[in-house]
């Protein structure tokens, strides 16, 4: 079999949600670093250009990203994440949530579903769910982002349990950033925290360190 070409060092990165935000950022940081990363999300250019909510998006991805490389990807991180108007729970329509679970919860199974078996087969790699402070207590004006967020807690836990030796499944708060999310949730107030350009570099050092030792762990970033 021929694999593409790398430096011993670099690793074989899949990332979500890679046009804005966290996701973009840290697939920057990867890139920056010599690791080959494959990228995606809904502003993209084709054939990055991929709505995790549409199975059949994320199956023709992840057919040309495995037949590319040649190789399972050795960390998969699903980053891709919406949310909603800041509303009570009342108040938000019954689309809004459906589509934040779409996206964050079911976007994620998809990814899965789409890699994970080439994984599983070698036995090897790390699966990094992003998560939230909030998918851990709550917040007010946010249930349907919380809501997923939960779920990808409990998704997560339960893929560790399932996962081969050698393995590792994690779910990943990222910490609070100054995203364009948190900035339309929280308005100015968004300011007072760290920038993703500020963040990057940690959030590298940090997922890049992750192995089996760490499956089935719920981790934070930045505090």
């Amino acid at each position: 079999m021929v694999r593409l070409q790398r430096s011993p060092l670099s690793r074989r990165i899949v990332i979500t949600g890679t046009t804005r935000g966290l996701g973009q950022a840290l697939a920057e940081e990867l890139r920056q670093r010599g690791h080959l990363v494959a990228g995606c999300g809904t502003s993209a250019a084709p054939p990055e250009q991929v709505d995790v909510a549409d199975p059949n998006q994320v199956e023709q991805w992840a057919r040309a990203v495995l037949a590319k490389w040649q190789a399972p990807p050795d960390l998969l991180i699903n980053s891709a994440g919406i949310t909603t108007d800041p509303d009570p729970i009342w108040a938000q329509p019954p689309e809004a949530l459906a589509r934040v679970l779409r996206v964050n919860v079911a976007g994620v199974h998809n990814v899965l579903r789409a890699f994970l078996p080439a994984m599983v087969e070698l036995q090897q790699g790390v699966i990094i769910n992003i998560s939230s402070d909030w998918g851990r207590s709550g917040a007010p004006m946010v249930a349907p982002y919380c809501t997923s967020k939960w779920a990808v807690e409990g998704l997560t836990a339960c893929l560790a349990l399932e996962l081969p030796t050698g393995m590792a499944a994690v779910s990943l708060d990222p910490g609070t950033i100054n995203t364009d999310m948190l900035r339309f949730t929280f308005g100015p107030g968004a300011e007072e925290y760290p920038s993703p350009e500020s963040w990057r570099a940690r959030a590298a050092d940090f997922v890049l360190s992750l192995g089996p030792q760490h499956n089935g762990q719920a981790l934070t970033i930045w505090s």
